[in-house]
């Protein structure tokens, strides 16, 4: 299935890449190193960690379009099961050959979060209708490893989640995009290796803060998020939305200078306490709206910052055999009204 993000071991020279039910693991000469299979969820985006040399990805177990989309193509049946919203946390130094099992092998331990699957499974009051999943949850998907938005201390790093948003164009509670922070320094005491016929609900019970960031309809949400030292952004790419109302943009970059400011959210039809970020005051602006962004085809299935102002993107394609692949283009971010980044030679 199709590649959906990459995390880069600058240090040791390695680039993992998720496709959706495995996670594969490249030296930077694009040599095959090793690779995790038998997922049966969704792996997303991933990141990784330096303070601890981990690899971190976003795991879905739903029963959704998505989720029996994937059991069908793999051949599995579909059961009514459990919903489950997991960090899948991957030890990089023991991915060492092909095919090696997600669950039987010593190499991934998981961190389930309860926020989401909270938030997925709830029923809102939309325009006097009821509808499935607060804020339009669909689960979680971007995700990045970044300094706390707007402090000027850059050496803690705090875990960014994104949620999917379903792209519904008749509901108005799905305009924001939802990200969740959390401190993993302590999340040994939650970790569990994972099995998918028992999925556990070993984890934190709160995140550190719900934020919200107004970017108008996307569909499922933040795809991508990428924190950049060199901007000290988060840039976001998404699948742009499709309600008229909005620009639509491809991609959106999260002011990381910019303290949280406190507002209030509509959901079930109450005003509830929030916490909004601001989108960089760049790019092109829509004056209906207010909302700046970029339109740019790539980087729904990967962005990778590389600290020095180039990018590595994907460019996803499918093959005549029906086949998934992707090439790593760098690019470099100019970030100016009409173009987000121009390919470097």
């Amino acid at each position: 299935m199709h590649v959906q993000g990459m995390a880069l071991d600058k240090k040791n020279g390695f680039i993992y890449l998720s496709f959706t039910d495995r996670l594969v693991k490249m030296d930077l000469s694009g040599q095959m190193v090793g690779s995790v299979s038998g997922f049966i969820g969704h792996l997303g985006d991933l990141d990784f960690n330096d303070a601890d040399g981990k690899i971190y990805g976003s795991l879905e177990y739903k029963n959704d379009a998505i989720g029996k989309g994937i059991k069908k193509t793999l051949g599995k049946e579909e059961n009514a099961g459990v919903n489950g919203f997991y960090i899948a946390i991957f030890d990089g130094a023991k991915i060492v050959n092909t095919n090696m099992n997600a669950e039987t092998e010593d190499l991934l331990r998981t961190v389930y979060l309860s926020e989401v699957v909270q938030d997925y499974e709830a029923e809102v009051n939309v325009g006097d209708k009821i509808m499935p999943h607060r804020y339009a949850c669909s689960g979680i998907d971007g995700l990045t490893f970044a300094p706390s938005i707007g402090s000027s201390n850059l050496d803690k790093k705090y875990l960014y989640v994104a949620y999917g948003i379903y792209g519904d164009i008749d509901r108005d509670d799905n305009d924001h995009q939802v990200i969740l922070k959390y401190d993993v320094t302590n999340w040994a005491k939650y970790e569990k290796q994972l099995s998918q016929d028992n999925l556990h609900t070993s984890g934190p019970k709160k995140p550190l803060e719900k934020y919200f960031v107004k970017t108008g309809n996307t569909r499922y949400g933040i795809q991508n998020l990428a924190y950049d030292s060199h901007t000290g952004n988060l840039f976001a790419a998404v699948y742009k939305g499709t309600k008229t109302q909005f620009p639509n943009y491809d991609l959106f970059v999260i002011d990381g200078h910019k303290k949280p400011v406190s507002t209030r959210i509509i959901s079930d039809r109450h005003k509830i306490k929030g916490k909004t970020l601001s989108l960089l005051q760049a790019g092109s602006k829509d004056l209906d709206t207010g909302i700046r962004g970029w339109h740019f085809k790539w980087g729904a299935t990967g962005i990778q910052p590389l600290g020095d102002g180039l990018f590595y993107i994907s460019h996803n394609e499918k093959n005549d055999e029906g086949l998934q692949h992707t090439t790593l283009y760098k690019y470099r971010w100019v970030g100016d009204s009409q173009n987000a980044f121009v390919r470097d030679n």
